[in-house]
């Protein structure tokens, strides 16, 4: 596997004579599966560990005793996790869950195993790598291994529970929550690293994660990081150097595509990763193990976005045929309830898809992470809009064609799944033009005057604000970016569209922003000492090129789009806005070359920071937008920085790994920015030395 093993799992089979008379079962395996080994291990492992299995030049044996000093008494499904996480060492994972097996039937051979019943998936959890008192082998009668002379208590071990009161207030120094804090604001009230000493920020430690568009927040408790990376690999790491401390990796079905996620979630000793299937795995966060597994039920369902933890329960949205959000005990993994983005007959608001039969509804996919409000005691999600436009452009006689809950704000009671209310942004999305993204809760204004906000904002960077307890419309501001909405009712924020740019007339049309959105799914940040909230958006347009008939296109208008600048367009077209929202006016804009692709991160030093198109993770003045740090990363960065503090350092990490909407949709606009030829992705975290 052309990868180094420390020491070898199989190799012990060969002491089945020295086993005691209560050794768990022998591994077994299949000849057939010996063979087709015997070629992957010529084909991946013969330049480390030699033909013979004990004479290559740079990995150990992996026939004789040597394995005894860390395999001894485990079990084959913990070396095999081993060893697909960790080989081949150029790609690790690489090959498939069949490939791993054969090989592990091929090592059980050459150790004088005999043939019997296959190895599968199923029989690993009851193989148990046999005990031996013989010799090492390697290792000389009577030699000890010295003790490392650096060895520490692993900082793992002080972790704390987390509990619903650190979630509702955290610790400064924790990063607890995809956006900090469940209320969505994104915020950090750290201020080591400040505007007087932003220029002399390095670089601290650096960790590689499996290549792929990683768009995952990773999460910081008691000194400790949680990383989930594309492809479903879970990693706890000493968040001062980046030792890895455990990792797990999430076996896929082979059907099943890797998907990148965007957050995690912390609650107990537990942390919550989604996978790619649609399942919540519930890990211990000191070592790792799996405390429970739970999946939707569902064929087809992915996720996207990632849990929220709220009332015990934790909480995500699906993408798939009929996406669903779901409630799982935290303890148990066992559903609480469930929510259907597209009701089902009899179901509130049924009636309002023009009368297309309920097989045939799509859409409603929850793309980002939900939101938590304590003083309500409501989370929020935002549905997208249907994949087939063209059955609600025509309203039927008598008919509702608002598709609901598409593109729409929906509370739901956490302890109940209730639908307390919602509100429908704009109904009848027929350009991809969806209002899918972070909602987020705050106070603006003070003393009598304060009011809290639920604020979303969709792809035309137009912001809607609601009253979080009741859904009631408060304020709409719009920055600029769009020309299809004509209009806006103050009463109730309902939107006239202008209908001379709907798709299906046969003409060709311009429509800003772009299907791949002004605002996308990159969070604005949100400084609530000063009530500014922090916009990262892109200047682009599209036009609409009807297609001849029969073609789908986009979504089912019958057109393709095609990316293009503004008509006014000089180029620059990374925008980033810093808005007032009291006042509703922007207090600056800065306009660059290469668009902000991350969430922007406010800190209490008056820094925000970003990343960009072209691999930039700068920090900006939060008073004026001047850049006053940056540097390059060796990819695209696709998530959310953050910030946190361990033994009273501050430190900022991104995570970078391009592939995501973000970091492809707009190559044809800025053809001067490559992408590395060879991707990688990996974290990255900053101190002021």
């Amino acid at each position: 596997m052309k990868s180094y093993i420390r020491s070898s799992m199989i190799s012990a089979l060969a002491m089945s004579a020295c086993l005691s008379a209560a050794a768990q079962e022998t591994p077994s395996y299949s000849a057939a599966q010996a063979a087709a080994g015997k070629t992957t291990y010529e084909r991946q492992c013969v330049a480390c560990h030699g033909a013979g299995l004990d004479d290559g030049e740079f990995g150990p044996m992996l026939r004789g005793d040597e394995f005894l000093l860390r395999w001894a008494g485990k079990s084959v499904e913990e070396f095999f996790h081993y060893v697909s996480d960790t080989m081949p060492t150029a790609q690790p994972g690489s090959l498939s869950e069949e490939e791993y097996l054969n090989v592990i039937a091929y090592l059980m051979s050459r150790n004088t195993i005999s043939a019997g019943t296959p190895l599968t998936t199923v029989s690993q959890k009851t193989m148990t790598m046999p005990s031996t008192t013989a010799n090492t082998g390697m290792i000389a009668a009577g030699i000890k291994l010295p003790p490392n002379p650096n060895a520490k208590p692993s900082p793992i071990n002080k972790i704390r529970p987390v509990t619903e009161a650190m979630l509702s207030s955290p610790s400064s120094a924790d990063w607890l929550d995809g956006r900090r804090t469940r209320d969505a604001q994104g915020y950090s009230p750290l201020k080591q690293i400040n505007k007087g000493n932003v220029s002399k920020l390095r670089l601290s430690w650096s960790l590689s994660l499996p290549p792929g568009p990683n768009q995952n927040t990773p999460l910081v408790h008691d000194g400790i990081m949680f990383v989930h990376a594309f492809k479903d690999v879970m990693q706890a790491v000493d968040a001062v150097n980046g030792d890895i401390l455990w990792q797990y990796t999430y076996r896929l079905p082979k059907d099943v595509t890797p998907t990148p996620k965007k957050s995690i979630a912390l609650y107990d000793t537990m942390v919550f990763m989604p996978t790619s299937d649609a399942h919540i795995v519930a890990l211990d966060m000191k070592t790792g193990k799996v405390m429970w597994n739970t999946g939707v039920g569902a064929t087809g369902f992915t996720s996207s976005g990632g849990p929220i933890v709220a009332a015990g329960k934790v909480i995500f949205g699906t993408r798939g045929p009929k996406p669903v959000i779901v409630a799982l005990d935290a303890k148990t993994g066992k559903e609480a309830w469930r929510f259907n983005t597209i009701p089902k007959p009899g179901e509130p608001n049924y009636d309002t898809w023009n009368n297309m039969p309920y097989e045939a509804r799509n859409g409603g996919t929850i793309w980002t992470p939900g939101s938590y409000d304590k003083e309500t005691n409501l989370v929020f999600f935002g549905p997208a809009p249907t994949y087939d436009t063209r059955p609600l452009r025509d309203r039927v006689p008598g008919a509702n064609n608002d598709a609901l809950y598409t593109n729409a704000t929906i509370a739901l009671n956490p302890d109940t799944g209730k639908l307390v209310w919602h509100y429908q942004h704009l109904e009848n999305d027929q350009m991809d033009l969806d209002w899918a993204y972070e909602r987020q809760i705050m106070t603006i204004g003070t003393g009598k005057a304060a009011r809290r906000v639920l604020v979303t904002a969709g792809k035309a960077a137009m912001h809607d604000a609601l009253d979080p307890a009741t859904g009631k419309y408060l304020f709409s501001i719009d920055l600029g970016m769009q020309n299809y909405i004509t209009a806006v009712d103050p009463v109730t924020g309902r939107k006239t569209v202008d209908p001379n740019l709907i798709p299906g007339d046969g003409k060709t049309k311009m429509i800003c922003p772009s299907a791949a959105g002004s605002k996308n799914f990159n969070p604005s940040g949100f400084n609530p000492t000063t009530g500014v909230l922090f916009v990262p958006l892109i200047e682009a347009c599209m036009d609409l090129v009807p297609l001849p008939d029969g073609q789908r296109g986009l979504l089912s208008t019958g057109v393709r789009t095609n990316n293009r600048p503004m008509p006014d367009s000089d180029g620059l077209y990374g925008r980033f806005v810093a808005l007032d929202l009291l006042t509703k006016k922007q207090l600056w804009i800065t306009r660059e070359r290469a668009p902000i692709l991350t969430s922007t991160l406010p800190t209490a030093g008056g820094l925000v920071f970003a990343g960009s198109m072209d691999r930039a993770f700068s920090a900006y003045d939060q008073s004026t937008g001047k850049r006053l740090w940056t540097t390059r990363l060796g990819d695209v960065p696709n998530s959310n920085p953050i910030s946190y503090e361990v033994n009273g350092k501050q430190y900022i990490a991104v995570v970078s790994g391009s592939g995501a909407v973000r970091s492809t949709a707009y190559v044809n606009m800025l053809p001067e920015i490559r992408n590395p030829a060879v991707r990688t992705a990996n974290i990255w975290v900053f101190e002021v030395p």
